[in-house]
């Protein structure tokens, strides 16, 4: 990859030239103050039209809508994850509607977050370019769009890892209390975001241990009024998990704990090397852009400034700390769940470096990333949206509006009241919630896999709803069950197609059970339940 070779083109065509000169008076224009958030701005802006014309027919994944969910009810944790996610979906509900465009939006809101906070990270090392450089670098990964976008456990950590990480180097620096419970109160957000929190904390400890003004900095009441307002700022969620059984923790062993010995080490290394592959990328077009010699390089790698070192060591220990607790503990650790702290290294790899690049390559760095934003939104979003009228996305969203409007439609027809629950395949199960106009409770025990688990009385006499894939029989059958202990209850089966702009593509069929309100457990042998439909075929549209 050559970044010089766009600029035979603009040599050579004046329209370009005249974008040239736009971008370099935009370049100049970083220490105005205005440049950096244009460019996060046009970001977000470009993501929005891509994402809105690509999911055209696609609806939300069920990670976000899953957080919604979770979100409803203010809580200090949740039988999956910490709090911090739902607070955010709850949050952002009580201004922006209840629709995919604003939960889109919200992804990529929390993605500029984490941008800007990083480049308040920047700006201690750097002036000008350099600080476009490193927001340039990150967007051409795909980390502040596509992994953002499923607002979720991982997603929340994108703005709350930069938050955390420049309120601990404020801290070290000033030993302010500010700053100090600053830093305390970040960690603990960070923590409420995802439990894989702790090895940025533990980054941070180990890289004030291992730095030269340790002594200085343990020694001030920095650290202590940091662990201290964390700490508390905590104490809610702990008590929380204390009177729960540690429920999230529960569910974490149970669904990542149990390798062998041979593939966690597998699992460890992979992660490793997938987090060196991501961070290598924008460390190798930043060497093509500057093309510094390897001993330049090597000096500058050991003579890093005193908030350099830091952020190295944090860096360093985001990465290698999960790889070690993966093998040692013999978990899983997907790359996924790092590519939050890869800016940290970004950061390092560019505002360590002693020299510049060229201001015509960091021009060309600028065309390119905004180019690709350009293409995705104008060219492949459209083609993304047409394939996957006749591919489906594999989490079946392409279905999930029209088959919880049949669902509500089958309720109406069963019942007078609201739909006070759902349950079914969990993605299903969440996005009934999300879209149905009753916007119903999600019912755990109610969900395939749970379907063994029998609803209480309360949740029986006031009826409930379920929706299963046709071709998964075990959700089907299980949820059979559970119905045939009520007085009456209603199967129907529908198939959906999709259709976009007037072109029909791939079809799905769906079970439906309906539990009408005021049923109570029948004393009877369990009889199946009462199926009232034919397969109805109901077009999905575009919206």
């Amino acid at each position: 990859m050559s970044l010089a070779l766009p600029a035979i083109a603009i040599e050579a065509n004046g329209s370009v030239a005249r974008w040239r000169r736009a971008l370099n008076l935009w370049i100049d224009a970083v220490e105005d103050g205005w440049a950096v958030p244009a460019l996060i701005v046009g970001f977000v802006a470009a993501w929005m039209i891509y994402f809105s014309i690509a999911y055209v027919g696609g609806d939300l994944h069920q990670d976000v809508i899953e957080t919604w969910s979770l979100g409803r009810s203010f809580a200090w944790g949740s039988t999956k994850h910490p709090p911090l996610m739902g607070w955010a979906a709850r949050a952002w509900t009580l201004v922006f509607p209840l629709t995919n465009w604003s939960f889109n939006l919200l992804a990529l809101t929390n993605a500029a977050v984490g941008l800007w906070a990083v480049d308040l990270i920047t700006r201690r090392f750097a002036r000008g370019d350099k600080r476009l450089v490193v927001l340039l670098l990150l967007m051409l990964l795909p980390i502040y769009q596509f992994h953002a976008q499923r607002f979720n456990a991982n997603a929340v950590l994108l703005s709350s890892w930069p938050l955390a990480t420049l309120c601990f180097l404020r801290s070290f620096e000033t030993r302010a209390a500010g700053w100090a419970i600053a830093a305390g109160l970040a960690a603990a957000l960070a923590m409420l975001g995802k439990y894989y929190s702790i090895f940025l904390i533990a980054g941070f400890v180990v890289a004030a241990l291992c730095h030269q003004d340790r002594r200085s900095y343990f020694s001030s009441a920095a650290p202590w009024v940091a662990a201290f307002s964390g700490l508390a700022a905590l104490a809610p969620h702990l008590v929380w998990l204390a009177a729960t059984g540690a429920q999230p923790f529960s569910h974490a062993i149970a669904h990542h704990v149990g390798k062998t010995s041979a593939a966690a080490l597998l699992e460890g290394s992979g992660f490793l090397l997938a987090m060196a592959g991501i961070a290598g990328i924008p460390g190798l077009i930043w060497l093509a852009m500057t093309r510094p010699r390897l001993g330049r390089v090597l000096n500058d790698a050991l003579s890093l400034g005193s908030g350099l070192r830091l952020l190295a060591m944090i860096g360093l220990g985001s990465v290698v700390f999960p790889a070690l607790i993966s093998v040692i503990f013999r978990t899983d650790m997907p790359p996924l769940w790092g590519l939050q702290g890869v800016f940290l290294l970004v950061i390092v790899i560019v505002c360590g470096a002693s020299y510049q690049a060229p201001r015509d390559l960091t021009a060309n760095l600028a065309a390119i990333a905004i180019g690709i934003a350009a293409i995705a939104a104008t060219v492949v979003a459209p083609l993304h949206a047409l394939y996957r009228n006749y591919v489906p996305l594999s989490e079946g969203r392409n279905f999930y509006v029209p088959a919880v409007a049949e669902l509500d439609r089958l309720w109406r027809t069963a019942a007078s009241t609201g739909l006070p629950a759902v349950g079914g395949d969990d993605g299903l199960a969440f996005a009934a919630a999300f879209y149905g106009t009753d916007h119903p409770r999600y019912e755990l025990s109610l969900v395939h896999p749970h379907e063994l688990q029998l609803p209480g009385e309360a949740l029986t006499a006031q009826g409930w709803a379920a929706l299963c894939y046709d071709t998964d029989i075990s959700c089907i059958s299980g949820m059979s069950a559970v119905a045939a202990r009520a007085k009456h209850s209603v199967q129907a089966g529908f198939t959906l197609r999709t259709n976009l702009f007037g072109w029909q593509g791939a079809s799905q069929g769906f079970v439906a059970l309906i539990v009408p309100p005021a049923t109570a457990p029948s004393t009877a042998p369990p009889q199946g339940p009462h199926d009232l439909s034919a397969r109805r075929r109901l077009p999905r549209t575009a919206n």
